[in-house]
């Protein structure tokens, strides 16, 4: 047999010559997932021996993640916001940016229930998730405000085009216990007709221009393309969105899109476009690049 120390280091050349630009976290990680163990237990006992079972199955993912198949399809998991969702090619694999999203989001729900907005009674918090693939937003969300206790004064919807990927989201919520604090619809972006209008509006919708999805990592093709081309400007299925925005949002209401890093300017030009008068102000990512716009009304004028 093996050891531990020997499957690494041999993973880890073996993905280096295929390309891969964490050849060495990637090789932990499937030789983790392969022996079921954590990272640290492979680092911290490096002279382990394994089995010839788990050495085939740590071989076998090297070879799908040499052909360029995302670790997380492989494992068949992926970690967001402290959770562990549930992931394959039925939707886009959650990337860590999209966190401050669900980071904004969370502030904002917070702030409502502290002081509700023009000093009404508090009452139960509307959100939408607009093309919730994996689900990775709202049961981030959801399961956040229950640890915080305040899970039962909010109410989620889900929206996904996609039968493959809106089964992938239940999955995730029934796997987190908030399957019952989330409706999940079938729609693009949004249904024909709402009841209420939502408080917030959260979204993560394709923003990948089209000519630039041929430079983007092999391990993109893996993923839905549907999920990531946004169209010639990157901004089509965002713009789609904005126009139902004055029927779907209230008037105190807040949309949390997020955008890529370098779709500030033209972001906030779209929203002067599509809805003038609106105000559009972009957060930045724990990387320090624009990532989320908040897009909102613009105030009632004062009479004098």
């Amino acid at each position: 047999m093996v050891t531990v120390e020997t499957l690494l280091r041999e993973g880890i050349e073996r993905l280096r010559a295929a390309g891969s630009e964490s050849a060495r976290l990637d090789a932990e990680l499937l030789l983790g997932f392969a022996i079921h163990a954590d990272r640290t237990v492979l680092l911290a006992h490096p002279e382990v021996q394994v089995g010839t079972g788990p050495e085939a199955g740590y071989r076998a993912a090297l070879d799908r993640r040499a052909s360029g198949e995302p670790v997380a399809y492989i494992r068949g998991v992926k970690e967001f916001f402290g959770l562990a969702f549930v992931v394959d090619r039925r939707a886009l694999i959650p990337r860590p940016e999209t966190e401050r999203l669900v980071e904004l989001a969370e502030g904002e729900v917070m702030r409502r229930l502290a002081a509700p907005p023009g000093g009404s009674d508090a009452r139960r918090i509307l959100v939408a998730d607009i093309g919730t693939g994996s689900g990775a937003i709202a049961v981030a969300l959801a399961a956040t405000l229950r640890k915080r206790g305040v899970e039962r004064e909010l109410s989620i919807m889900a929206t996904e085009v996609s039968a493959d990927a809106l089964q992938l989201a239940r999955e995730n919520a029934a796997g987190h216990a908030v399957a019952d604090r989330i409706r999940f619809i079938d729609a693009d972006l949004l249904p024909p007709y709402l009841e209420t209008p939502f408080d917030l509006v959260l979204a993560n919708l394709p923003y990948v221009r089209s000519d630039a999805l041929a430079g983007l990592p092999v391990a993109t093709t893996f993923e839905p393309r549907s999920a990531l081309d946004g169209g010639p400007d990157g901004l089509a299925v965002i713009e789609r969105l904005l126009e139902r925005l004055p029927e779907v949002l209230a008037p105190d209401g807040v949309a949390m899109l997020e955008i890529g890093g370098d779709q500030s300017a033209d972001m906030e030009a779209l929203v002067g476009r599509v809805l003038p008068g609106w105000s559009s102000r972009v957060e930045r990512d724990l990387g320090g690049s624009p990532r989320v716009a908040l897009v909102r009304r613009a105030p009632p004028a004062i009479a004098e």
